[in-house]
């Protein structure tokens, strides 16, 4: 259910620098970062990738990937 909810939670997610819709595998990448890091963090507005961003010093290299790529596009 945890993890339904915060993929839900993720595909809700929206903002300028990241507009586009993440793939299931996209989210995947980042799940266990977004638990560790953004776990109380409301979605909507685009504050989980916010949330992400501020620690992309300590992200896995996957979710790294994920998140640079989602905003070139």
């Amino acid at each position: 259910m945890r993890h339904a909810m915060l993929i839900a939670a993720l595909l809700c997610v929206s903002s300028s620098a990241y507009s586009q819709d993440l793939t299931a595998e996209q989210r995947s990448a980042c799940m266990g970062d977004y638990e560790k890091f953004c776990k109380g963090v409301a979605p909507g507005g685009g504050r989980i990738i916010a949330c992400l961003s501020k620690s992309s010093d300590k992200l896995t290299p996957e979710c790294k990937k994920v998140l640079t790529a989602a905003e070139k596009k």
